[in-house]
């Protein structure tokens, strides 16, 4: 690129999350470079992000890199980036399932997939893990349709998009037990397509009803959870993830509101006003453990495979199926929406004026997360 740089782009919403979509040929080979040009994008470092595309918070400063796959197992990879907001950081730590929901409507939009007639599937490879997911959505007249009647809680848009994940290659449970005492607090270790600590929220002293904002305030919860996520990391196999974003942590308190639990996740420092995806898909899966920290609070269905799991603004449903010996996850799949807010081309900011990408712990991990 000569001149000033320009990049085509789309602006999408997955879920409860908005990120910026990109085809991988339209970034930089290098990590490094790819990873510059993300932050100039996207506005940070910025606590207000003002002169990118990212929208001051962790949950709308996001980037997708997607490709055709060489995988016979898939139709396209897909890349998830987490731009910080505040500190030139791009990771590729973790996986995010509600960008994940847009991942199928792009590829069919920049024609790596052809639409059917009425709907169309397609089966991703997500890089960060290796683990595929598979996406369907309606497409009558061979166009992505983004109206619709299905809406998820915390959301004024609509259009459905079904994702279904095979079964995992890790274990549920990364440390091989149903309970641990970490940080001298027992909590479950789970990992159904993202790590995640379950923790009783009656055991750090909250109810599990309280804001976000009023938790994040409490700064005395937050040292417990940095010890907690910190010892946890370390027995998930994960090493040291004081500048990782996972394992995520999730407070359970009784259901008010029909479902199976209420809960309160972190991320990991802020706390989500919603949960997501895959959080919720390890937060399902968890509660259905055998002896997990879960049992006493969670009020599962007798019978069929639906957790209702509760957050901040609603609800999220997932369909979750354990075998118990050995315990394995034999289906998970969830209902999101996703829309395409703008396609065209986006002008990051003048190189000379952005800072250098900080490093990565033990560097870049583009084909595997964890």
């Amino acid at each position: 690129m000569t001149g000033t740089e320009e990049v085509r782009c789309t602006l999408m919403r997955g879920g409860t999350s908005k990120g910026a979509y990109f085809l991988a040929a339209d970034l930089p080979a290098d990590p490094a470079a790819r990873d510059g040009l993300l932050l100039r994008t996207l506005g940070s470092p910025d606590p207000r992000q003002i002169d990118g595309l990212g929208g001051a918070h962790p949950l709308t400063s996001k980037v997708a890199v997607v490709s055709r796959s060489a995988d016979p197992d898939a139709d396209v990879d897909y890349l998830f980036l987490q731009v910080a907001v505040d500190a030139p950081e791009v990771t590729d730590r973790q996986n995010c399932g509600n960008i994940l929901a847009g991942v199928g409507p792009f590829a069919v939009e920049r024609g790596i997939v052809p639409a059917g007639e009425a709907e169309t599937t397609v089966r991703i490879r997500m890089r960060n893990t290796g683990e595929l997911a598979v996406a369907t959505f309606p497409t009558p007249g061979g166009r992505v349709e983004y109206d619709g009647d299905t809406a998820i809680s915390g959301v004024p848009g609509t259009a459905a998009v079904v994702i279904e994940f095979p079964q995992g290659g890790g274990p549920l449970l990364p440390t091989g037990n149903a309970r641990d005492t970490v940080a001298g607090t027992e909590v479950t270790c789970v990992d159904n397509g993202m790590p995640v600590v379950l923790i009783p929220a009656a055991a750090l002293g909250v109810t599990g009803y309280e804001t976000p904002a009023g938790l994040e305030a409490d700064a005395p919860l937050a040292r417990r959870l940095r010890g907690i996520r910190l010892a946890a990391g370390h027995l998930m196999g994960l090493g040291d993830v004081e500048g990782a974003t996972v394992p995520k942590l999730t407070l359970l308190a009784p259901p008010r509101q029909g479902g199976a639990v209420t809960t309160r996740t972190f991320i990991p420092v802020r706390c989500h006003p919603s949960i997501g995806v895959l959080g919720a898909a390890s937060v399902a899966a968890g509660l259905r453990v055998p002896g997990g920290v879960g049992e006493g609070i969670a009020r599962l269905a007798p019978s069929g495979d639906r957790v209702r799991v509760e957050h901040p603004t609603g609800f999220l449903e997932v369909d979750v199926r354990l075998d118990a010996d050995p315990l394995v996850v034999r289906r998970t799949a969830v209902v999101r929406t996703a829309r395409k807010i703008f396609d065209g081309t986006v002008f990051p900011r003048s190189a000379a004026t952005a800072p250098i990408p900080a490093p990565r712990p033990g560097g870049h991990h583009d084909s595997a997360a964890r």
